[in-house]
């Protein structure tokens, strides 16, 4: 189809590991069109899970990428990963898509990583729509499910459907805006029908709900309603697509995946709630000489600005760089501008992508999401533009790794090998992070959990065919300061010949957790030429990587250069360098230094008649426990707050404590200080 920007859809397929996502994806390129044969999830032949680890495992490691087409509208389709060791891969989704399919299991409701996702897609104001998969389970609720979607995550869901049936009776959906049953076939084609009169007044009751839950946030259907004018689908519709929009409302839809029913309907509500690249908010950059903010409206004839959301390493073609195009047109054969390299490079082959398979294509516009084959350069994040009209689009931020192993190859050999290849995969992954301690020359690995580090050195195995031995996992402890300091930083080596010298002056003050590094330069005048300022900030960074109290990464801080001095002969970059490194070592040492651990929302799921053996557990982890949930049919879902360290080996102890009928989920949650032990042992580990 030709770019009509307005039927234009990105949407991301998001939710909590084995909600269903995966199924979900394989049924909409089924129902339209792109495959005609059903994959499995637990067969290992879905379209999306195609690298071997996901088709062992099967769960979704990286995301993938689609593009189908429904009732005339292109709909570029994301499935992203449900487990939390893979969060990165839901953020840059989100970070480039204009809605999403929040899946939800019918029968567990809304989930941990459910409500990550859900702040993640809030932090990125993306509009949604919500499907209750399995609805066909034993147990399934789409009432609980609601009501959780408005406790848990502040929602305010609308709900377009009612089942017809339960468990495994489920046979289809009431659609409560035509007032119409469907009924479906096991092909997944379904028969619009009368509402059966047993179901007549329960899907009344429900229409009128719905009528309820817009006329909460829209005046004009309240006043509508509270007048008694009846309010036609159409006139609903578009009212509630502009609510989608605007975050004030979330579509819910019904259905299970797996037996083909709801699937077409969601199609549907993707094309008829969320928005075009034209309905929502212009990206915004900064230009590359003013550093002014300005718009990068979707039109394929202005300029072209565009993000590198993911890398993918590819053994035939090398890198895979994926990018959406806010504005203009990048061509093949075009020489585009690296804003964040300062670099040009060439737009050799340009492809939309079917997971691993590629179509190639000659252009993509705005709004549009494909791949460039086989830059040199690229790196996640970086914006590639007009060179006319250089611009900088805002940068993806990623956590923080909380766990390490350290890695050597197996024999001598391999170790090029092995140092090129944990490049690679860090390049594909920015929560991946190596390093490499220059005194030990021992080398370590951090990522987001210890799948997400197995799954790296499979892939090392695998794809580069480098074997490795790994250490035991660790924590990623983390250095801050707590009180704001002033110190000078100086290189002075002045012997006679060419000497070194510089002198750097910085305050440096503790930032909120989260916040990451700020650089401020505050000189006013000449006492460090500005041609030495990235110097000093690059000295500081390379400081940031391994602190003087006790070697591990400093983070939260903001530095800022506010004076210095320099020598008109012996001055250098490589002298500004050191003098920054060294005065932010020694600003840490000055400012109250402290160890950061972090520390894990834990989520345990297990019958009720255990909650003491697993409260108890977790009090002796040194646990904050923040609540007791019931779950339902004597189940009662514990919510705690628990230092990483203390939870190695713990899915081992819950099955002995819940006779392996209990269930766990943790995620990252924040960093805090550790005790002065646990800092004295981390620091004696390291001298």
């Amino acid at each position: 189809m030709g770019n009509d920007i307005d039927k234009l859809r990105n949407i991301g397929i998001i939710a909590h590991i084995d909600a269903g996502k995966t199924t979900t994806t394989e049924r909409i390129l089924l129902h339209t069109g792109q495959i005609h044969r059903l994959g499995n999830v637990d067969d290992g032949n879905t379209v999306t899970d195609f690298m071997a680890q996901e088709r062992e495992r099967g769960i979704t490691i990286q995301s993938a990428a689609v593009t189908c087409n429904w009732r005339g509208h292109q709909i570029n389709v994301i499935d992203t990963p449900g487990h939390i060791d893979f969060t990165s891969e839901v953020q840059r989704a989100l970070r480039v898509l204009d809605g999403g399919v929040v899946v939800f299991d019918g029968v567990a409701g809304v989930e941990p990583q459910s409500e990550t996702v859900w702040r993640q897609a809030d932090r990125y104001g993306v509009p949604r729509i919500a499907f209750a998969n399995k609805i066909d389970r034993v147990g399934a609720d789409l009432d609980r499910t609601v009501a959780m979607m408005r406790k848990r995550l502040n929602a305010n869901p609308v709900v377009l459907q009612m089942p017809i049936g339960t468990d495994a009776n489920f046979q289809g959906t009431i659609d409560l805006l035509e007032m119409k049953a469907l009924y479906y076939s096991q092909d997944g084609t379904f028969e619009v029908r009368e509402i059966p009169a047993t179901l007549l007044a329960e899907s009344e009751r429900r229409r009128e709900a719905m009528i309820e839950a817009i006329a909460d946030v829209d005046d004009d259907t309240a006043l509508a309603y509270l007048e008694g004018h009846e309010l036609d689908s159409d006139t609903l519709r578009g009212t509630l697509r502009r609510l989608t929009i605007q975050g004030q409302a979330v579509p819910v839809l019904c259905g299970s995946s797996l037996k083909n029913v709801g699937v077409q309907p969601v199609l549907d509500a993707i094309v008829a709630y969320l928005p075009s690249p034209r309905d929502v908010e212009p990206m915004t950059a900064e230009t590359l000489q003013s550093g002014e903010r300005v718009e990068c409206p979707p039109d394929s004839h202005a300029p072209a600005a565009a993000l590198i959301f993911k890398i993918m390493t590819d053994p035939y073609v090398g890198k895979v760089s994926f990018l959406r195009v806010y504005s203009g047109t990048i061509r093949r054969g075009d020489s585009i501008y690296n804003s964040s390299t300062g670099r040009r490079e060439r737009v050799g082959r340009l492809v939309r992508m079917y997971a691993d398979r590629r179509d190639e294509i000659d252009e993509l516009s705005a709004g549009d999401i494909g791949a460039v084959l086989a830059f040199r350069e690229a790196k996640t994040g970086q914006t590639l533009c007009d060179a006319d009209y250089p611009v900088v689009l805002e940068q993806i931020s990623f956590p923080t790794p909380v766990i390490e192993i350290a890695i050597h190859p197996k024999d001598q050999g391999a170790a090029e090998k092995l140092s090129v290849a944990l490049q690679r995969l860090s390049e594909e992954d920015p929560t991946l992070y190596v390093r490499t301690n220059e005194q030990t020359e021992e080398t370590t690995i951090a990522g987001m959990g210890e799948l997400h580090l197995e799954v790296a050195v499979d892939r090392l195995r695998r794809e580069f065919g480098v074997e490795a031995v790994v250490g035991a996992p660790q924590v990623a402890y983390c250095e801050t300061l707590t009180r704001p300091v002033r110190v000078e930083g100086r290189l002075v080596k002045q012997s006679g010949g060419r000497g070194q010298f510089a002198v750097v002056v910085l305050d440096v003050e503790p930032l909120s957790e989260g916040s990451g590094f700020s650089f401020e330069n505050k000189i006013v005048g000449g006492s460090v030429p500005k041609e030495y300022i990235p110097a000093v900030e690059k000295g500081i960074l390379d400081a940031l990587q391994e602190g003087p109290f006790a070697k591990q990464p400093v983070v939260d801080i903001k530095v800022s250069l506010v004076d210095g001095k320099y020598h008109e002969v012996d001055s250098n970059e490589r002298a500004f360098f050191m003098a920054g490194a060294f005065a932010l070592r020694e600003a840490i040492m000055k400012g109250g230094p402290v160890l950061l651990e972090p520390i894990m929302r834990v989520e345990v799921t297990a019958p009720q008649e255990y909650t003491g053996e697993i409260i108890g557990d977790l009090s002796s982890r040194a646990a904050t426990v923040s609540g007791i949930d019931s779950r339902g049919a004597g189940v009662q879902s514990i919510t705690a707050n628990v230092p990483l360290a203390r939870m190695f080996g713990y899915a081992t102890t819950l099955r002995s404590n819940t006779q392996g009928r209990g269930t766990f989920s943790m995620e990252f949650s924040h960093y805090q200080p550790t005790n002065e032990e646990t800092a004295r042992q981390v620091r004696a580990n390291v001298a």
